[in-house]
């Protein structure tokens, strides 16, 4: 999975690996409103998301901790959620001073911090999935996947998500690293394919592929099956107020993440089919691949925003954090 900071996690795109693969981009670092977005907003919303989410995650993390004695499946979930977002919190300074000039911190914490955003994006789909498969089952079937009888369960789901979450961001942790670019002429964070040599559009294709499928298609597919059961059921009114209440808080939680995630998830995958192999390719700044890395400066942006909304979502909604 790709992001652009600025240039951060973007493959090295000044290559030309392939004979038939042509892939020319002219633009100098002065062209495009994309840069000064990165260099001049980007820095500072990072720095208010950073204050803002901490402080909602901690909040919310305190008042699970208090109340840990009851707890439900939702404050399960919830905490591993305020876990997830708080793993990506802390990575926003390095975005900040990536943003406003180059990576500086090394292959270590360049790997380190793509892999962690990589795992908080797993985490929190894969985590709406178990608890929207819960309600699903317990409104349409009348079936408890997770009960208080098996408190067990819920911990290993949660230990499964973080588990299978690492295990796909193994192409993180292998493939990116902090190499100088030369169109824009500085040191970035990127997923460098160039040790692949012929097969290096192979292997990226690949990690983008298992990144949409398993990461974002397949999870919206269970949410949106789910969700449109259980909406169903609600409308017969044959569920209880407390039920109801539940359910419209978790598909609040739902409708956030793909607000806030679907933008980007739709333009990298524009970014994943542009500029293939045997498609000679002849790109400006006005028409072609530097729009689609501005999108992904912007859309990025709106990603992390979540983090920032689900402490707001847990407050806000949930009478038991009131």
């Amino acid at each position: 999975m790709d992001l652009d900071l600025g240039g951060i996690f973007l493959e090295n795109s000044t290559y030309n690996y392939d004979g038939d693969y042509v892939y020319k981009e002219d633009c100098s670092p002065e062209d495009g409103v994309g840069v000064h977005f990165g260099t001049v907003f980007l820095p500072m919303l990072y720095s208010l998301k950073l204050v803002l989410g901490l402080v909602g995650n901690v909040l919310v993390l305190v008042v699970l901790v208090q109340r840990r004695r009851s707890w439900s499946l939702t404050d399960t979930i919830i905490l591993h959620l305020g876990m997830a977002d708080t793993l990506l919190l802390v990575t926003l300074p390095l975005w900040a001073v990536q943003a406003t000039g180059e990576w500086s911190f090394g292959n270590p914490l360049c790997k380190i911090t793509g892999a962690m955003f990589t795992i908080n994006f797993y985490c929190s789909i894969f985590l709406l999935a178990c608890i929207s498969l819960d309600r699903y089952l317990s409104v349409v079937h009348a079936v408890q996947m997770y009960s208080r009888r098996k408190p067990w369960m819920v911990q290993a789901s949660c230990l499964s998500v973080w588990l299978l979450s690492l295990l796909l961001s193994i192409p993180d942790w292998h493939f990116l690293e902090s190499v100088r670019d030369t169109r824009r002429d500085k040191v970035e964070c990127v997923h460098n394919y160039s040790s692949l040599s012929q097969s290096w559009f192979d292997w990226r294709l690949a990690s983008r592929l298992l990144y949409h499928t398993v990461g974002f298609l397949l999870p919206s597919a269970v949410l949106l099956f789910c969700y449109s059961c259980i909406l169903l059921r609600l409308q017969c009114g044959s569920q209880g107020l407390q039920k109801q209440r539940a359910v419209r808080v978790i598909l609040v939680l739902v409708l956030v993440f793909f607000l806030c995630w679907t933008p980007y998830n739709i333009t990298l995958m524009v970014d994943t089919f542009q500029g293939r192999p045997g498609e000679p390719v002849s790109v400006s700044c006005e028409n072609g691949r530097t729009a689609v890395e501005n999108s992904l400066v912007v859309t990025f942006a709106l990603a992390c925003l979540h983090a920032c909304l689900n402490p707001v979502l847990h407050l806000g909604l949930c009478r038991n954090f009131r």
